[in-house]
């Protein structure tokens, strides 16, 4: 895969298992942080008794992008 930005250095040359293998390890790491905010947001919620709006904040952002980009790609795909 050729990518048009790197046109000026010749026979510069992307694999795309490169490039799969970069979009699946960063759904892991987004996966891992969604489910660590989502057990620290639990914790303090039933053990401390107490909503915590930043931990929240993150998660609603994250479910807000999911579903935008789900809902991007469903449409113009």
């Amino acid at each position: 895969m050729k990518l048009p930005f790197l046109g000026s250095i010749p026979n510069r040359v992307i694999d795309e298992r490169f490039l799969e293998h970069r979009r699946r390890s960063s759904t892991f790491a987004v996966m891992a942080g969604a489910l660590a905010s989502g057990g620290l947001f639990e914790y303090h919620l039933l053990r401390q008794h107490r909503i915590d709006w930043e931990l929240f904040s993150v998660l609603a952002s994250m479910v807000v992008v999911k579903l935008a980009a789900l809902a991007w790609f469903r449409l113009t795909d």
